[in-house]
């Protein structure tokens, strides 16, 4: 695991002092060496950085940038196949001279081409330049494990690992994008291709950014996308024979990700996806294996109990720390550090905990995202399906007049009629869902935490697009509908850059055995009533666990890795809370309308049961602010 960063600047202003400091602002992805590349040609000036976290091949060998015949690149990430990519290209006449999969990486791509990138298996984000042809491609792995950050804007393209390395770039403008913090505002984090600032996009997962320096062209092609999968007719299969297959490449993938020359461990809640990841790969390890979990003292939240049931079951070398307020008042004031883009999601607090609690023993952890997204573990999947039925339901005349009524009787009408918490968003996403075309149109409604109407009264007049929408899909059912967008909005642009930015502040490498592009698209193509079956969420993969772990120890609730946000404002974060969310620093910073934030904050406060993400997002969107921008 690494960073990388880098520019192709054809006013030819860029010195190589810019590329190390960009660079070296990613030194917490890559403590152990830093490689700079940097070149002047007749049209333009070329840097190539790089921060290595040593992982396979420790020597010098695997260092950065790696140079082969016309090829120069900066590589973050794993490629899990890389011996078996080694041995065919050895058969094909190709040979090596270290044991790295950089150097593998590196010949894949000159003898492929961009053939190359469909037959890597692993997580990554490149940039690869041929000197010859005056070629630049960045690429980033299928399913967005690995983030990639690029700028472009009158003949400067600027990339990174993360965005803090444009900062050191003299002519990086931050000028904010008011529709990414509408995004924001709306789900707690911003989509991909979305970024905060503009001119400044995430490449797309599964995608490659091709820049031809003679002509100055830029262009992205999809080479993977999980949706052709998700859209293909379901398979006809067997309950049996869907276990077996099922299992097959959980075990390939799981044993992938093992793959390492420093200790590995793996982050263990004792929910379904990190049990089953754990019990395969303790069943397959000679040595007890490394797990690591964090705990709360309200037990409400406190996963740690089963955790520890399952580690003892299973006999592996158990670490688990159990987290405090004061932890959390320690955390808060880095966040904007980790997480430089606006970031909402508060389980990253006891994310990076166990990050840097696991970086005590181990250099490699494993994480077990994806299962819900994929096998469907989440509740609202049942919700989003009944209530989009109902609303189905409703006589089209019957919901006219509904909709005339809420344009006639304004805001207050109806929200003083609903004594509930939250009044205000609930009769703003009722009213929307009326609208609903699809699924997938309820799915987003139902996720937003402020509502466009809401965001619009927030924020200061200008002109927003509302980007948390993103292209509708027209899948042969609900639930694929449903999981598809989870797994293009929610798993890659709040769990993978949570857990990704998290263990890479702790330096070291987190990894995804769930999101093996081979059993995304496997699963994707499974019938969704072995996903969900009569109400019984992941009912395939309890089905799997079984066979490793008795019932009795993993049948319970679900529970989520969730932090008691609430109280926390109302007590240890409370002054955070009005010191960052005070009058003057709201009209100075001209983002935000004050008579709205003083009324969310007065309606919290008093108890007037507002959403408690609703200040946590403020909060932590003001924390970035200061950070990044500055009062």
């Amino acid at each position: 695991m690494c960073g990388i960063s880098g520019f192709i600047d054809f006013n030819k202003r860029t010195e190589r002092e810019h590329l190390v400091r960009m660079t070296d602002t990613l030194s917490h992805r890559g403590p152990d060496s830093g490689g700079y590349e940097f070149q002047m040609t007749s049209e333009c000036n070329i840097g190539l950085g790089h921060r290595r976290l040593s992982i396979i091949d420790l020597s010098a060998n695997g260092n950065q940038p790696f140079r082969l015949k016309d090829w120069q690149i900066v590589f973050n990430g794993e490629i899990y196949n890389y011996l078996e990519l080694k041995a065919e290209l050895e058969t094909a006449g190709r040979s090596f001279l270290t044991s790295s999969d950089t150097e593998v990486l590196a010949t894949a791509i000159d003898h492929w081409g961009e053939h190359a990138f469909t037959k890597l298996i692993g997580m990554f984000s490149f940039a690869a330049y041929n000197t010859a042809e005056e070629l630049l491609y960045l690429v980033r792995d299928r399913v967005g494990v690995k983030p990639l950050y690029y700028h472009w804007k009158n003949g400067l393209l600027l990339f990174a690992s993360e965005l803090k390395a444009f900062h050191q770039h003299p002519d990086f403008t931050k000028e904010l994008n008011p529709s990414a913090i509408a995004e924001f505002l709306g789900i707690g984090y911003i989509q991909t291709p979305n970024c905060i600032f503009a001119d400044t996009y995430k490449l797309n997962a599964g995608s490659f950014l091709k820049l031809t320096l003679p002509a100055k062209l830029v262009s992205e092609h999809r080479y993977w996308s999980a949706d052709d999968f998700f859209a293909k007719e379901k398979l006809d299969i067997s309950e049996e024979e869907a276990i077996k297959q099922t299992t097959g490449l959980l075990v390939s993938s799981f044993k992938y990700r093992m793959l390492a020359d420093v200790p590995v461990g793996v982050f263990l809640s004792g929910g379904l996806d990190s049990s089953l990841v754990t019990a395969v790969l303790q069943k397959e390890s000679a040595t007890k294996l490394n797990t690591i979990t964090i705990g709360f003292n309200e037990k409400k939240y406190d996963e740690a109990v089963h955790a520890k049931k399952i580690a003892k079951y299973l006999g592996t070398n158990h670490t688990e720390y159990y987290c405090t307020p004061q932890d959390a008042l320690e955390i808060v004031p880095v966040l904007s550090s980790v997480y430089d883009e606006p970031f909402g999601d508060s389980s990253a607090i006891p994310t990076i905990l166990v990050s840097r609690i696991a970086a005590k023993s181990v250099k490699v952890v494993l994480s077990a995202d994806g299962g819900d997204e994929l096998f469907g573990g989440y509740e609202d999947y049942v919700t989003m399906v009944n209530r989009h039925r109902r609303f189905e339901r409703i006589p089209a005349p019957v919901k006219r007049v509904a909709n005339a009524f809420e344009r006639l009787s304004g805001h207050d009408l109806v929200t003083k009629a609903l004594p509930v918490k939250n009044a205000e968003t609930i009769k703003n996403k009722f009213f929307k869902l009326l609208k609903a075309k699809d699924i997938y149109d309820s799915g987003l409604i139902f996720s937003q935490v402020f509502t466009e109407k809401e965001i619009r009264r927030l924020m200061k007049p200008g002109e927003l697009d509302f980007g948390f929408k993103p292209k509708p899909f027209l899948f042969n059912d609900m639930l694929s509908n449903l999981l598809a967008k989870d797994f293009n909005s929610y798993l890659i642009d709040d769990i993978l850059v949570k857990v990704d930015r998290a263990t890479m502040s702790a330096s070291i490498e987190g990894r995804e055995p769930f999101l093996d592009h081979r059993l995304i698209e496997f699963v994707a193509q499974l019938p969704s009533e072995l996903k969900i079956k009569n109400g019984e969420k992941k009912y395939l993969l309890k089905k799997i666990l079984a066979n490793y772990i008795p019932k009795e120890l993993t049948d319970r609730p679900k529970m989520g890795f969730a932090i008691p946000v609430t109280k926390w404002l109302n007590d240890e974060l409370k002054d955070f809370v009005f010191e960052y969310l005070n009058e003057d620093r709201i009209k100075k910073q001209g983002v935000f309308n004050w008579e709205r934030v003083k009324m969310l904050l007065d309606n919290f406060y008093k108890k007037n049961n507002i959403n408690e993400r609703k200040i946590w997002y403020m909060l932590t969107f003001q924390l970035w602010y200061e950070k990044w921008i500055g009062f």
